[in-house]
């Protein structure tokens, strides 16, 4: 794994970050910070650690510095309609684009945070051309050849890794869509796998279907748990 010396990695970029922590620079302002660094800067962030059903979801994406991105920004703050539009833009306009998806087995073996971790690397991988530096939302790195600087709150602060959260939940979301179809019982279209009131009713009715997690909580009755980490909200 690559690591940086500090927080936001090592250089005149991250002694101007230390100047600006206390600061809200525009996502494209904090991305410039890095570009003298980088010929491609690709932001990396995931959606869907803590359903209690579902894939992880990771994207990667490259923005081209030279076209305006309006609308973009961190993922959770967007209405779905917002979200839907961003993504087309992003397709449209960003050098590269990437994302990976793994599924329900794989989080309840690697848990949460490190099934997060796999898929960002993956979507990394997966782009052409091959960044020279990535900015990572939050406080992990995921396990990549190239330079890598974790970024807390990066979906809000970053204009590439917020095009990366968007990605990562709208591809989520539209997956999750296509699960409904298939197990429309427990209301995947309404909460995307979270554990709502109704989700955890729909659990206690019908029991778990494939695409459950099956080492978190509410998932499986008590009895029938097996042994290891339990992940996810209470019931």
């Amino acid at each position: 794994m690559v690591k940086a010396s500090r927080k936001y990695g090592a250089g005149p970029a991250a002694a101007r970050m230390e100047d600006l922590a206390g600061q809200r620079p525009d996502p494209a302002a904090f991305d410039a910070l890095f570009r003298g660094r980088a010929r491609f800067l690709a932001g990396a962030d995931e959606a869907g650690r803590g359903p209690l059903a579902g894939p992880v979801v990771a994207a990667a994406v490259i923005l081209d510095p030279g076209r305006a991105y309006p609308g973009l920004g961190d993922s959770k703050k967007l209405s779905a309609a917002a979200r839907d539009r961003a993504f087309e833009l992003i397709g449209e306009r960003a050098v590269a684009w990437a994302w990976a998806a793994l599924p329900a087995e794989e989080v309840d073996r690697l848990n949460p945070l490190r099934a997060a971790l796999a898929a960002m690397s993956r979507a990394v991988a997966r782009l052409d051309p091959a960044p020279d530096l990535v900015l990572v939302d939050g406080n992990q790195r995921p396990d990549l050849p190239m330079r890598l600087s974790a970024v807390v709150r990066g979906d809000a602060r970053s204009l590439c890794i917020g095009a990366a959260s968007i990605v990562a939940k709208v591809v989520r979301d539209r997956l999750m869509l296509d699960w409904h179809r298939r197990y429309p019982q427990y209301g995947f279209d309404r909460h995307k796998g979270y554990g709502t009131a109704a989700h955890l009713r729909a659990l206690r009715e019908h029991g778990p279907c494939p695409i459950h997690r099956l080492t978190f909580r509410g998932v499986r009755p008590e009895a029938e748990k097996p042994p290891g980490l339990f992940f996810g909200p209470e019931p």
